[in-house]
């Protein structure tokens, strides 16, 4: 992506934990912005279950037009307690993802240094891959319905929608960053073409044609069930994967785990064009009972900030906050679950901070 002169960052902290852990992740950025002489604004919205409650409006009017003049958004968290699950996620979180056209789930998944993993005898350089997940289509485009709901004879329609334009860009941008990442240049389609004979199939194809285009990249093909066990037993094999919105969702949380469980584990939904307004968050939930405690790990939210960073077109800069972070883990944190790092949410960030 090319640099902008000056980038403009939304900030939405959104719901239990998620200011506090915004915060550090801003904190860093501001950090190494001034180490390398990155000029950018940033601006707060208080968009969540809070504000909700309180107007019942989860995007208030001209919101959806005033982030579109920003180039990232950077969230905290979504999910209150006083708020019934679906309504947030499919309000905010969806909401943004379709208006912006966020068509790419990017998520490496990255052992650091000094994080445990359920994995026996592996260690950071057995755990460095990433997912591209396809992030407006499949069961999330909401399409489907009931029949005789609530009786005895109740029919529940849910339908997957995959569209050749869907496909293709989203496993020609997988091809591009394979490339790109340039480590074992091999690309992973993961479906289930067995039993999904249609919608599955359409994937398959376009992945063949796209993929006689980079001849410097090595392709290959899991079933989606293959993945899971490959991903435990091998997860040294994979350098991209590259798949559907539903199976995206699924993998990534088991490779969260294997990454060290969502305390650290990142994710942006991008839209790679030019002038898109792209997200970044941490991949776990806002944990409102560790509200204001200052005990939350916010690593995973200064590494989506690095994410930000990244794909603006500051790779140096990026590459300086995962250094810093795995510094941080490795030398500093006795632990990356809430309330046992060693350090509060704040120090962390410092400790980051001062690792840069």
């Amino acid at each position: 992506m090319t640099k902008k002169d000056k980038l403009r960052i939304a900030v939405m902290g959104g719901d239990g934990t998620g200011p506090e852990v915004a915060a550090e992740g801003m904190k860093v950025l501001d950090a190494v912005a001034r180490l390398e002489g990155i000029e950018y604004e940033s601006k707060d919205f208080d968009f969540g279950g809070d504000r909700y409650l309180k107007t019942g409006e989860i995007l208030p009017p001209g919101s959806l037009e005033e982030l579109a003049t920003f180039d990232s958004i950077l969230l905290g968290a979504v999910g209150h307690p006083d708020v019934a699950p679906g309504i947030l996620e499919k309000g905010l979180l969806l909401a943004l993802r379709f208006h912006f056209d966020q068509y790419i789930n990017l998520r490496p998944v990255k052992l650091y240094p000094g994080v445990e993993t359920p994995l026996a005898g592996r260690g950071p350089e057995d755990l460095d891959f990433v997912v591209v997940r396809e992030n407006t289509e499949d069961m999330y485009t909401g399409t489907g319905g009931f029949l005789k709901k609530g009786t005895p004879d109740e029919v529940a329609i849910q339908t997957a929608i995959y569209t050749r334009k869907g496909c293709e860009r989203c496993i020609r941008w997988a091809f591009e960053y394979t490339r790109k990442r340039n480590k074992k240049k091999q690309l992973t389609l993961v479906a289930k073409t067995n039993v999904l004979t249609y919608g599955h199939d359409l994937w398959w194809r376009t992945f063949q044609e796209v993929a006689q285009e980079y001849p410097d990249i090595k392709t290959d093909y899991n079933h989606v069930d293959a993945c899971c066990m490959w991903m435990v037993k091998n997860p040294e094999y994979y350098d991209v994967i590259v798949t559907t919105n539903m199976f995206g969702d699924i993998i990534t949380d088991l490779a969260g785990i294997l990454q060290g469980g969502m305390g650290v584990a990142a994710g942006g939904n991008i839209n790679p064009e030019p002038g898109g307004t792209s997200m970044f968050e941490p991949m776990g939930g806002s944990a409102p009972k560790y509200t204001g405690k200052n005990v939350i790990n916010p690593i995973a939210t200064i590494a989506a900030a690095a994410m930000l960073l990244e794909q603006a077109g500051y790779e140096k800069a990026a590459a300086r906050v995962i250094k810093a972070i795995q510094t941080v883990t490795g030398t500093k944190m006795k632990s990356q679950a809430a309330g046992k790092m060693g350090y509060g949410t704040r120090e962390v960030g410092d400790l980051v901070v001062e690792a840069l």
